[in-house]
């Protein structure tokens, strides 16, 4: 008896959260058509509110920088302590369903070589493209561009784009940063599916990484006038155990002159990577 008025009474309450009542509107939710009046209208500004940009797996919160070993395990070095929060990272519930990435025990073992090297590593810190899925959940906003037999996305994130096919051509010719990617709809879902990644990329600034032989497959769903429900199914057998997804919400912006903005990252690493080369080196 007392256990069934525990269980009404947890499920009253989650009735009256938000996110329930945002998967009832979800569900019931039309959106307004786009451009040749028969598919979703997926125009506009969108942008990720969440922490997988540090780690897609859940995590508490922890320094970023490199460890050194301590008498009860790997801790945090003293240069990394000096930084402050400026190099913390926050904690999050993960956008991995599941919890958990079903790496191979190699693939993992990279992925703790990657997280405890990751200064050095992260393409991201030399302003290389981001990827997909990343690109979807940088902290940048990202546009669509959606005609009536054309898709195009732009990211504000060094100025990175995906010229999206409505038709398959066939194959990719070659692999490159953010492959290749294929339209289509199931009802009023965007499906792209996207091949020819290289295995530069990673998932977040916590290691977790792939090879080339990457399969992603995107869901962009509308769930109500400002709001997507973004998945992505990852398939690579080299490093993964088997097919496995992200998902979450991607956010509308609504800013009266919410436009994208340059961020021309090159700018900010040439000294990383190119320093060297100085005839006469920076002071330090």
């Amino acid at each position: 008896m007392r256990q069934g008025l525990i269980a009404g009474t947890a499920l009253a309450l989650f009735a009256c959260l938000p996110g329930a009542a945002l998967a009832e509107e979800g569900d019931a939710y039309v959106a307004p058509r786009g451009p040749g009046g028969v598919h979703p209208d997926l125009n506009g500004i969108w942008q990720a509110l969440n922490e997988a940009h540090y780690d897609i797996e859940l995590h508490m919160a922890r320094a970023s920088l490199q460890l050194r070993d301590g008498p009860h395990g790997p801790v945090p070095s003293l240069e990394t302590y000096k930084l402050g929060a400026v190099v913390s990272v926050p904690p999050s519930m993960g956008v991995v369903e599941g919890g958990k990435i079903p790496y191979t025990p190699e693939a993992l073992a990279k992925k703790i070589e990657n997280q405890a090297d990751w200064i050095n590593r992260d393409p991201e810190v030399k302003c290389y493209l981001p990827g997909v899925p990343r690109a979807n959940y940088m902290p940048h906003p990202f546009q669509i561009f959606q005609g009536e037999s054309t898709l195009f996305f732009a990211y504000q994130y060094a100025g990175a784009v995906r010229d999206i096919f409505t038709e398959d051509p066939g194959p990719a010719p070659i692999d490159t940063w953010m492959g290749q990617s294929v339209a289509s709809w199931d009802g009023d879902t965007l499906v792209i599916e996207v091949t020819g990644l290289n295995d530069q990329t990673w998932f977040d600034r916590a290691g977790n990484h792939h090879s080339s032989q990457m399969k992603v497959t995107e869901r962009y769903t509308p769930t109500g006038p400002d709001h997507l429900h973004y998945e992505a199914t990852i398939e690579d057998a080299e490093t993964f155990t088997r097919p496995w997804k992200i998902s979450m919400p991607l956010y509308r912006r609504k800013e009266a002159n919410m436009t994208l903005m340059d961020f021309r990252c090159v700018e900010f690493v040439e000294e990383l990577m190119y320093g060297e080369w100085r005839r006469n080196p920076l002071p330090r």
